[in-house]
């Protein structure tokens, strides 16, 4: 950090700030100049508070220097993190796919959608037991029998679970059922949720919040890491804008720079972010392009019939052929996906 005194400002002023980082154990380092004199400060500096700062006399600018978020940052830990949940990776060179419904409709539905999505290389199945929505007259998930369908579908087709938990009184109940506990957008900065969560070794798929920016969203995964549990994983699904013809506004320059700033996985939702079947595939490869550790894609096996988001959700005919499409792009940044294109052309024979 870099502290700026004002011109002119009296020797009792500097000593004063200079006493305060001692305090924190922080070494200051008075610069002393023509017209002003600058404080480096040596150490952690996040122990400060940059407000209190700022309102002590004599005080012009207060710079930090290391991010606000200490565990999520790659200044902490330059090595990407790479959560391995029964042997399904999520992060470094495996791209991760998670597939399956908004909602959590019957058992026949989400078992059908499971093996579906399974056998064209998902290996994880999303869906929602508990639904929170914008109004209070909408399906609401089945809750509890939900998640025991979930867990069904997804053993029958030897996939993890990913599902919502909305509520910390929730996580126990959740949590015999999923292997990844999602927190949506709505709950990014209910931070009671987040620091029960960090009680927790499960772990955990945190959604950007609805306008969040980068800086929020990466303090929101600190409260689960500074809980005690390293199992976060980053989830972007596009934040509200001026722009209503998608639901919301994908920054494929955000998922670039996220990875900039942070070790942890990052997934992306095309399907929340764009709000448009036809837009799911494009988004998703651009995704991929961007450096996204893998996916989350609603799947429903009728989306004219779906209870909830089928405007955005896709085919499993529709989800095979995105994944064709994703293999060579995952390959150009070198990522892996074990899936190969029916139509790619036979290596000659050596002869």
């Amino acid at each position: 950090m870099i502290i700026v005194m004002k011109q002119g400002a009296p020797k009792e002023h500097i000593d004063h700030i200079i006493a305060h980082l001692q305090k924190k154990n922080l070494e200051p380092v008075p610069l002393i100049g023509v017209e002003r004199t600058v404080i480096a400060v040596i150490g952690d500096e996040r122990l400060l508070d940059t407000k209190h700062l700022r309102a002590m006399p004599s005080v012009g600018q207060v710079m930090p220097v290391l991010r606000p978020y200490k565990l999520a940052s790659r200044e902490t830990q330059p090595k990407d993190t790479v959560i391995n949940i029964k042997g399904v990776k999520i992060g470094g060179k495996d791209l991760t796919i998670m597939a399956g419904p908004c909602s959590v409709e019957s058992q026949e539905q989400i078992s059908l959608t499971a093996r579906a999505v399974a056998a064209t290389g998902a290996q994880i199945l999303r869906g929602g037991a508990f639904k929170p929505r914008t109004g209070p007259y909408s399906f609401e998930g089945h809750k509890e029998e939900g998640l025991k369908m979930m867990k069904k579908a997804a053993k029958e087709s030897n996939m993890l679970i990913v599902t919502e938990v909305m509520d910390a009184r929730d996580i126990d109940l959740v949590s015999k059922y999923a292997d990844i506990l999602q927190v949506g957008a709505r709950n990014m900065q209910n931070y009671t949720l987040l620091r029960e969560l960090g009680k927790t070794k499960k772990p955990v798929l945190l959604k950007r919040g609805l306008c969040a920016k980068l800086k929020e969203f990466l303090l929101a995964a600190e409260y689960i890491l500074a809980g005690g549990n390293p199992n976060v994983i980053l989830c972007e699904r596009g934040i509200r804008t001026y722009e209503d013809d998608m639901r919301n506004t994908l920054s494929i320059g955000a998922i670039a720079r996220t990875k900039e700033l942070s070790h942890l996985p990052l997934i992306v939702d095309p399907s929340h972010a764009t709000g448009r079947a036809s837009l799911v595939s494009p988004a998703a490869l651009a995704s991929i392009a961007a450096g996204a550790d893998g996916l989350i894609i609603e799947v429903h096996p009728n989306p004219e019939e779906a209870l909830s988001d089928g405007d955005q959700s896709i085919t499993p005919e529709q989800f095979k052929e995105l994944m064709y499409k994703m293999v060579p792009v995952a390959a150009a940044v070198n990522k892996r996906i074990s899936l190969t294109p029916p139509d790619e052309p036979k290596k000659p024979k050596k002869r």
